[in-house]
C-alpha cells in the first residue's frame, strides 16, 4: 500500500518506481492556447518512464464549445479505465511547465477526486524538477490492459453558472478567482481572443502563483498558505468555491486548501470563459468596452 499525500516529491516517485505497488503515472500537461505548445506532442517526445498521457481536452464534455468542461461519469470511467486505472490504483500526476511547479496536474487531481478517486497525488515540480534531480525520460509508450473504474460522483465539488448566479443573490459561499490580478481587474488580456478580462461580482482574487515558491519549484508551506487565505479575507471554515479562466488554475486553490485539511473546495467549471459569454452584463465587473 502506497502512502501518498496530495503532493509528492521526486524522491518519493523514484522510490516507488522500483516497488511492486499498483500505480499509474500520468502526464497531465496542458498549455494556454496563446503559447502555441501542444502537450500531447511533447509527451510523445519525452516523458517519465511508464507514464501515460491524460488529455484534459479529450477527457471532457464534447457537447459544449466551452473548453475542457467535465465529462459525464461514464465518459470519465471509460477514459481512465483505458489508461489501466481501477479504483485501487494509486495515480501520480505531473505536468511540464518551465515556470510553475504545478500548472495543470491539479486539474487532473481534482477531476479524479470529483469522480470519487482519492488515491491521486501530484509530483511537485513536474517534469523540469524530475529532470533537474536526475530523473530519466523516454519516448516509448507502455501498453496497458483496460481496467474497470467505478465512478462515485461528488457533485458538491463542482459548481455551475446557475450556482454562481444564485450565490450572488443569496450568498452561501465565497467565490475566489485564481487568475493573475491584471486579468481579474480587466487590465491584462485573456489568453482567448474572444474573451475580455474582468471578474464576477463579489468574487475575491488570489492569483494562483501566489500559492507557490517559484525559485524552489514548490508550493508554499502550509503556514504560508494559511496566511495567504487569511490575508485575503477568506475563512477556511466556511464554504469556498474556486474560479479562474477555464477551470484549470482554480484547482490550484482547491489543492492549496486541501493541503490545509480543507478538502471540500468546489470549482466553478465554466469559470470566467463561460461567465463572460453567458452571464448578465451587470454581474461582470471591470470588463473593457
Amino acid at each position: 500500500m502506497l502512502n501518498a499525500s496530495h503532493i509528492v516529491s521526486v524522491k518519493w516517485l523514484k522510490d516507488i518506481l522500483s516497488s511492486s505497488s499498483k500505480f499509474r503515472i500520468l502526464d497531465g500537461s496542458w498549455h494556454l492556447p496563446n503559447t502555441g505548445r501542444i502537450a500531447a506532442n511533447e509527451y510523445k517526445e519525452k516523458h517519465i518512464p511508464g507514464a501515460l498521457f491524460f488529455d484534459i481536452d479529450e477527457c471532457a464534455d464534447k457537447s459544449t464549445n466551452l473548453p475542457h468542461m467535465i465529462p459525464s461519469p461514464q465518459e470519465f470511467g471509460d477514459y481512465v479505465g483505458s489508461l489501466g486505472i481501477n479504483n485501487d490504483t494509486q495515480v501520480i500526476v505531473y505536468d511540464n511547465n518551465p515556470q510553475f511547479p504545478i500548472f495543470s496536474a491539479q486539474r487532473v487531481w481534482w477531476t479524479f477526486r470529483l469522480f470519487g478517486h482519492k488515491k491521486v497525488c501530484i509530483l511537485e515540480g513536474g517534469l523540469p524538477k524530475w529532470l533537474s534531480d536526475g530523473g530519466q525520460t523516454t519516448n516509448e509508450t507502455v501498453s496497458v490492459s483496460k481496467e474497470k473504474f467505478v465512478v462515485h460522483f461528488n457533485k458538491h465539488l463542482v459548481k455551475s453558472i446557475e450556482d454562481i448566479k444564485r450565490n450572488i443573490e443569496k450568498p452561501e459561499f465565497t467565490l475566489v478567482d485564481a487568475r493573475p490580478d491584471g486579468r481579474f481587474k480587466g487590465e491584462a488580456p485573456e489568453p482567448r481572443p474572444d474573451t475580455k478580462p474582468g471578474c464576477i461580482v463579489n468574487s475575491i482574487n488570489i492569483p494562483f502563483m501566489n500559492t507557490m515558491n517559484l525559485n524552489e519549484r514548490k508550493m508554499k508551506t502550509p503556514e504560508e498558505l494559511k496566511k495567504l487565505f487569511q490575508d485575503s479575507g477568506i475563512d477556511l471554515n466556511k464554504p469556498l468555491v474556486a474560479s479562474c479562466g477555464s477551470g484549470i488554475s482554480a484547482c490550484i486553490l482547491a489543492l492549496s486548501a486541501a493541503m490545509l485539511g480543507k478538502e471540500d473546495v468546489a470549482v466553478y467549471d465554466g469559470s470566467w470563459t463561460e461567465w463572460y459569454h453567458h452571464a448578465p452584463a451587470q454581474l461582470k465587473l471591470n470588463v473593457p468596452k
